[in-house]
């Protein structure tokens, strides 16, 4: 919990300095609080073991920062961050969450119209006085409504990084109970949808109290919604809702199976089973009163003539149609992935080195790495221009040499990893690319992808970007729709004709891992792949953690029946496809 609200402090400390117009302390503070909302070990349990020294060691923080991190695991308050509530009393997270609105924004705002939060932001421009003040007009208040409409329909939805350090640590405990003696997530979480509503957690226990004591007593626990023998519910500090079930381990299969699938799978599979004259259920597959199936997944979907489906794929999206006919996909994984083809350094806006990035990437097991920095459109991402681009070759380039002369590490052979430099070039409006080809055509890749005019009508936006299709240098477009969750739609774009120009013009299509963005989405991936367009699980990482991300493009990917072969880089030789 303390990771989670550390983040959210720094990332607010960052908008006020902004507001403040500080120079380089915000960024500083933003990248404090992604690498905080990141770590895998919580600031107390880091702080115990090493002291001041080892919070000094935690990405993206400094001295000043992790004095103030010591100072909140102390007394659970940071005055320098509680001084600014005071002196502007707004809800930020609350106000930077609508598009288009930023610190500078949140500060005219506040000092010409007391706006404090969301209400009052929707309040001021539905009564149109938001395009009395200067640089507004009536289209930006439009912009804000409809932002509002957005993040009110996405409301208590959960990202998956944010879910994932929470389901560890809540498996961990349960684990830890000698009354346990088997447990799964199941639900939503075990399906890996975009965003998650609640969490649903199954244990097979012959002791259900005693479990169900444990579970209600958890830390951070604020309310008890129900606590019975079977069942129990409770919310968390932060608003997530949390139900634990306990059967008997003869069931624990058939309970996963059924609080696994979708609703409408589930009534699929029940259909099935009836038709073959049997009975199913959280309990089991019962043949009249005799129970024939139930310890294991495998065997409920045995028991009514199915192969194990796997959970991912239980939408009822025609996999029990595929199952009947032996025609599931063998649906990609994590070891398939050999390289990671988007992730950005310090030469753009990333936290690490290209160095720190790589030796990432070879712990991970990888055989190659694609840095793919910002290009000069994006200024305030330190974006590259065609010079920059030469400059950065050089280091990659000298990189590249000392891995072929250094001995084996990571159980990689170092000979066969390599560094390849691409860049994320912007597609600009008219959809040219902002990089000459001069210079593209230096690069071992090139990413094209957009970054402003998210507006533009469907019919523009389309061609915007297959006209980037169409140059020689552009090998993948990146998230391709250009949403963010619970912030941004999807631009409008005719995917049918963006699926058409990908496979005239070898275009990939970049499944994107970061998990506000998950783009393309999983029912595009599969139009994708039925079209015969392949694509790239990358993870856009800006620093050497979000690597880790791979793993939310692959569930992304799986959900869409992607396999394999339609991922160029479960490719060891990437060249081949370039």
């Amino acid at each position: 919990m303390a990771n989670r609200k550390l983040a959210r402090i720094f990332f607010e400390i960052s908008i006020y300095l902004e507001m403040d117009n500080v120079s380089f302390k915000p960024k500083a503070y933003k990248k404090a609080a992604i690498a905080i909302g990141e770590l895998f070990e919580s600031v107390e349990e880091i702080y115990e073991k090493g002291g001041k020294v080892a919070v000094e060691k935690i990405p993206g923080v400094g001295k000043s920062i992790a004095e103030k991190i010591i100072e909140y695991i102390k007394t659970e308050k940071i005055k320098y961050y509680n001084d600014y509530r005071k002196k502007i009393p707004v809800d930020i997270q609350e106000l930077a969450a609508v598009e288009g609105i930023g610190p500078k924004t949140i500060k005219v705002f506040w000092q010409k119209l007391k706006i404090k939060n969301l209400k009052d932001l929707e309040e001021a421009a539905k009564t149109h006085r938001i395009k009395s003040l200067f640089g507004f007009d009536e289209i930006a208040e439009e912009n804000i409504i409809q932002g509002i409409k957005f993040l009110k329909r996405n409301k208590g939805r959960f990202f998956l990084n944010e879910i994932s350090p929470r389901v560890k640590e809540i498996e961990k405990k349960l684990k830890s109970q000698k009354e346990v003696k088997q447990i799964s997530v199941a639900g939503s979480w075990r399906r890996k949808k975009e965003t998650i509503g609640d969490l649903d957690f199954l244990v097979a226990s012959d002791n259900p109290k005693k479990v169900m004591d444990f579970f209600v007593s958890l830390p951070g626990v604020e309310k008890i919604w129900g606590e019975g023998i079977t069942k129990s519910s409770i919310q968390t500090e932060d608003g997530l809702e949390i139900d634990l079930r306990v059967v008997a381990e003869k069931s624990f299969g058939s309970a996963l199976q059924y609080f696994t699938g979708s609703k409408e799978h589930n009534i699929a599979a029940r259909r099935i089973a009836i038709e073959k004259g049997l009975k199913l259920n959280e309990y089991g597959v019962f043949k009249k009163k005799k129970m024939i199936a139930g310890w294991s997944e495998s065997g409920v979907y045995r028991a009514i003539g199915l192969p194990l489906i796997e959970p991912e794929l239980r939408e009822n999206r025609g996999e029990l149609e595929a199952a009947f006919a032996g025609k599931l996909p063998k649906i990609i994984r994590r070891g398939d992935i050999k390289g990671d083809l988007h992730c950005h350094s310090k030469w753009s806006d990333g936290s690490n080195t290209i160095k720190e990035m790589a030796d990432a990437a070879l712990e991970m097991g990888y055989r190659y790495l694609g840095i793919s920095d910002h290009t000069k459109f994006l200024r305030l991402q330190n974006g590259l221009d065609e010079k920059r681009l030469a400059e950065q070759k050089k280091e990659i380039d000298k990189l590249n040499r000392q891995f072929i002369t250094n001995n084996l590490q990571y159980g990689v052979d170092k000979k066969q990893f390599k560094i390849l430099q691409g860049c994320e070039a912007n597609i600009l409006s008219d959809g040219s690319i902002d990089i000459l080809d001069d210079g593209l055509k230096k690069l071992d890749y090139v990413i094209a992808g957009i970054h402003s005019s998210f507006k533009m009508p469907k019919e523009k936006m389309t061609e915007r970007i297959i006209r980037a299709m169409k140059n020689p240098y552009v090998k993948i477009i990146s998230h391709p729709t250009a949403r963010i969750l619970g912030k941004r739609d999807e631009c409008q774009i005719d995917f049918e004709k963006i699926l058409k120009a990908a496979k005239e013009f070898k275009i990939i299509l970049e499944i994107n891992s970061q998990p506000r963005r998950m783009d393309l989405n999983d029912v595009n991936i599969r139009r994708a792949k039925e079209n015969g367009v392949k694509m790239a699980v990358n993870t856009d990482a800006h620093s050497k953690d979000q690597m880790r991300y791979i793993e939310f493009g692959i569930a992304q990917a799986r959900r869409g029946w992607a396999e394999k072969n339609d991922i160029i880089n479960s490719a060891i030789d990437i060249f081949e496809l370039f």
